[in-house]
């Protein structure tokens, strides 16, 4: 017999009595701490949530340190760009003391230093040397990438 969407079978006694099902495991809920996004572009949002939403997969946690989920504006200066250029505009995802997740509309030259200057929460600012780890396609124009920090970085 052919099942169509909405089919089911009606195997109830005719009592009232509803049986107790066993309830849909949910992924945890992250709120990710926020720091200045008001001035985002309200698609950096989307991308950020959409991304976090797809973050509880199954299988081993491959990190060898946990990162907070963390989302500030950060500006990188690469070393080989021309020292008079805007720095590139990052939207951080998550943050560590080694390094730091992100979005951007540019495409990042991966291993390539830096410089990174963000906003911690305390209100201190933190300015870093790093690296480009990671700069690949997300969606449309956008980029999710990473980059790890030269030393390890005090966020408290």
């Amino acid at each position: 017999m052919m099942r169509l969407v909405g089919d089911y079978e009606d195997t109830s006694d005719g009592s009232d009595e509803i049986e107790a099902q066993d309830p849909i495991p949910l992924p945890t809920v992250r709120f990710p701490r926020v720091q200045g996004t008001e001035d985002w572009p309200a698609e950096v949002d989307l991308i950020l949530s959409a991304m976090d939403a797809a973050y509880p997969r199954s299988g081993i946690e491959r990190r060898a340190h946990s990162r907070s989920s963390y989302r500030t504006r950060a500006m990188l200066r690469l070393f080989a760009h021309d020292p008079l250029s805007p720095p590139v505009v990052l939207y951080t995802r998550d943050l560590q003391e080694r390094g730091i997740g992100f979005i951007t509309r540019e495409r990042l030259p991966l291993g390539y230093g830096g410089v990174v200057e963000l906003t911690l929460e305390n209100g201190q600012t933190l300015k870093a040397h790093c690296t480009v780890y990671r700069c690949r396609p997300a969606i449309h124009d956008w980029f999710e990438g990473a980059l790890h920090f030269s030393t390890p970085q005090t966020l408290t």
